[in-house]
């Protein structure tokens, strides 16, 4: 049962699904633009190349003729996946969801024009002219996207005509990949965003985690907590939603399908096929099976019987404000010598302002008050630092 897997994206979730899948008796792969990433530090063999390269792709598949690729970032030359599928490899979840999800453009037009979710309103612009024209059109205040990006990167919201002009260059340079265009949304009034983490089985019912309520900044992630506050109407509606979606896309794996919660009911916003950034707060042990371990059954065909909430949980990031290399951790004590808390380190090799290098768990017994841990992770996170050793 032991199968060669290529990994696409080596960063902390990769990580993390590395390390899953390795025991389970996997072989791993780990593909990323740089040496040293998370993933290569745990996996049997590693290789550095462009992945939107096509050729450089091609040359990986076929020196290691994978039995799944499993793709972890947005910048990849997806369409080449189509091709691996017709030669016998499994893409996970599949290369249809691959490329769907990797271009906001593609899930949105599926979500709400073929599946009729309920989504924000919406435009598209590939000039600074259709760019000022959709903002005209969609209103403002107003949130712009790249079509192509990760961890926020390129987003912004528009509120007044002032941010016009700078909300199109900040998402051309977020932008990832050579997709130039991006996509202006409605802005929602929503009193809380939420993360449905959900599992397609290969054999097996389609099954959802407990709900993860989650905050960003500059279109980032800052804290997760799970479970939050939601009403069984809502869920219910989500959960419909989540299954229309992942069905279309068909596969196995975990997606993390985001909504925003708002007085007018539950709104589709975006979805990812694979781990989410999220759904790290079940490293905290707040379900049976967190996220990777879940995400690694699933593309291997093994049973999930259930998803049961254990325990009560919350995480907050630890983010680099300078840039160099050798990053040196401190606080790490401090927080450790609370009860109930954690720290995963990410062991990237460098750091930059705003990267995402660690984070910090908390928990507590099932009925406990999930603000309070939350506002536990928080307050353990500014304890910690990290500082690189070295300059660029």
């Amino acid at each position: 049962m032991r199968k060669k897997i290529v990994l696409l994206g080596s960063g902390e979730l990769g990580r993390e699904l590395t390390i899953s899948l390795q025991r389970l008796g996997q072989y791993v792969i780990a593909v990323d633009s740089y040496a040293g990433a998370p993933a290569m530090q745990v996996s049997q063999e590693y290789e550095v190349i462009d992945m939107l390269d096509g050729n450089a792709l091609d040359g990986v598949v076929d020196k290691h003729k994978p039995d799944l690729i499993v793709p972890e970032i947005e910048a990849i030359r997806t369409e080449r996946f189509y091709v691996y599928e017709k030669q016998g490899i499994t893409v996970v979840p599949s290369a249809k969801a691959a490329n769907y999800t990797m271009n906001r453009k593609e899930i949105r037009n599926l979500a709400a024009e073929e599946l009729k979710l309920r989504t924000a309103k919406y435009g598209y612009a590939k000039n600074s002219k259709e760019f000022a024209d959709a903002v005209e059109k969609i209103g403002i205040p107003c949130v712009v996207k790249p079509l192509m990006s990760s961890s926020g990167k390129g987003q912004s919201v528009v509120k007044s005509k002032e941010d016009i002009e700078k909300a199109w260059k900040y998402a051309m340079e977020g932008s990832r990949g050579d997709y130039a265009e991006i996509i202006v949304e409605e802005f929602i009034k929503f009193h809380s965003e939420i993360t449905l983490l959900t599992v397609t089985q290969k054999n097996g019912k389609t099954l959802f985690c407990p709900p993860i309520g989650h905050r960003q900044e500059r279109g980032d992630y800052r804290e997760s907590w799970q479970p939050c506050v939601i009403s069984d109407k809502d869920l219910q509606e989500a959960q419909i939603m989540a299954g229309k979606v992942t069905q279309a896309l068909t596969g196995a794996g975990i997606w993390g399908v985001e909504f925003f919660l708002t007085d007018k009911g539950v709104y589709f916003s975006e979805l990812s096929p694979r781990p989410h950034d999220t759904g790290m707060v079940t490293l905290a042990g707040t379900q049976n099976l967190n996220e990777f371990e879940l995400h690694a059954r699933a593309i291997l065909g093994l049973p999930i019987p259930q998803i049961t909430m254990e325990r009560v949980g919350a995480s907050a990031v630890i983010l680099a404000d300078k840039t160099g290399k050798t990053p040196i951790y401190s606080g790490i004590e401090s927080v450790l010598k609370e009860p109930q808390t954690d720290v995963r380190i990410f062991n990237k090799p460098t750091t930059r302002p705003y990267r995402r290098m660690a984070v910090v768990l908390a928990y507590d017994k099932i009925g406990s008050d999930v603000d309070k841990v939350k506002d536990r992770a928080i307050a353990l996170s500014k304890k910690m630092a990290v500082e690189p050793k070295e300059p660029v």
